[in-house]
């Protein structure tokens, strides 16, 4: 199974081997951990901030590398080889989900005083559109922001928002009008009077990641956090949907590799009936099928990058990316866990954890049924 693509350069296998290192000795060995902690450590993010991987979009006088959207898909990819999705969804959430609200809207102000602590690792940001009542329905979203003199003032509540407690930074749409669609994004602080944390939620899977609900009870902020033009904010959270996306689809396609790859090893030399697995012909040819639809899934997902890069309309593309790959991810991962038998039901394996971590890349970032509207109302 290649990790090469035809869009590759020299760079990108640079960021590749950097990357692969930084797993290899930062997260493998002590991932275990963060699974019953329910986090990623303050002290390995800030690390990989100052390692330069936490700014590969962004401006250079942010301290960030000005990189296309082809390098930030070989990162999330390079980062989705480790089997820890929750470690890898608590960075891609900061660097791919919730940041680039920043990055794209911020004024000179908001971005010096806060963008190169979010490239350094030093603030940590999540996003919270989400809420109980509205998921991939951005626009049924009920928090609301009205305009007091020289503040605004936040209500309403968030659900499902990863790095919800342990985030410094989070990027709020609020609706600010009567309008279906007439919504604004805010920068809030953690520690701003009247916003809290109102639960931690336990998952089945992404342990390591930590997932919350967030309440803004009359939470007064400066008119300088509005983040954009005013009710523009539908627009910017359709805009940034893509680049989640793709990290997604990158998250997806990295444990189909890792599932296969585990799964190969274990075959053949799994005894059973007189022999290795790697000798039952139906092994041997439903993983040859599950290796050529995740090699074309892979190529797919490196295309729609590139059409990016090339400033092109890609809604309907990655659209069908999300669906295919979050969906392809339960098929590999499902049949990998199947053909290691009772020791892919046992916990602390790596089959089992991937097999709990893929069920929501069918459903968070943009449920399957919800991408294939997407993709069917634009033809």
């Amino acid at each position: 199974m290649s990790n090469t693509s035809i869009y590759d350069n020299p760079d990108h296998e640079l960021l590749r081997d950097q990357v692969a290192r930084f797993v290899a000795r930062e997260v493998e060995p002590h991932a275990d951990a963060w699974e019953e902690t329910g986090c990623v450590p303050r002290d390995v993010l800030q690390r990989m901030g100052q390692a330069g991987l936490f700014g590969l979009m962004y401006e250079e006088a942010y301290g960030g590398a000005s990189a296309d959207a082809m390098t930030n898909l070989v990162f999330a990819e390079a980062l989705s080889q480790s089997t820890y999705a929750g470690f890898i969804i608590t960075v891609l959430v900061h660097t791919d989900m919730a940041s680039p609200h920043l990055h794209h809207a911020g004024t000179p102000a908001q971005k010096e005083k806060y963008l190169k602590k979010v490239i350094a690792g030093e603030l940590i940001t999540a996003v919270g559109i989400t809420e109980p009542g509205a998921g991939s329905d951005v626009a049924g979203i009920r928090t609301s922001a009205w305009r007091k003199g020289d503040e605004w003032v936040l209500s309403g509540t968030k659900m499902f928002i990863t790095n919800g407690v342990h985030a410094d930074l989070y990027f709020v749409a609020a609706k600010t009008g009567a309008g279906k669609r007439d919504m604004s994004i805010f920068i809030v602080e953690k520690g701003t009077p009247g916003f809290t944390v109102g639960r931690a939620l336990k998952k089945t899977g992404w342990l390591s990641s930590d997932t919350a609900e967030l309440v803004f009870d009359n939470v007064r902020i400066p008119a300088g956090n509005l983040l954009g033009e005013e009710g523009k904010g539908f627009y910017s959270v359709m805009k940034n949907f893509q680049t989640e996306r793709i990290a997604l689809a990158a998250m997806a396609v990295g444990h189909c590799q890792q599932a296969l790859k585990l799964t190969l090893d274990y075959v053949r030399q799994r005894q059973a009936f007189g022999g290795v697995l790697w000798e039952q012909q139906t092994i041997r040819q439903r993983l040859s099928m599950l290796d050529a639809k995740v090699r074309a899934a892979r190529q797919f997902m490196y295309h729609c990058a590139w059409r990016v890069t090339q400033g092109h309309d890609i809604v309907q593309d990655v659209s069908m990316l999300k669906a295919l790959t979050g969906e392809l991810v339960n098929e590999v991962v499902q049949t990998c866990q199947q053909f290691h038998g009772g020791m892919g039901y046992i916990r602390e394996t790596a089959i089992e954890r991937l097999w709990r971590d893929a069920r929501v890349l069918a459903i968070g970032g943009g449920a399957t049924e919800v991408m294939l509207e997407e993709v069917a109302k634009r033809y």
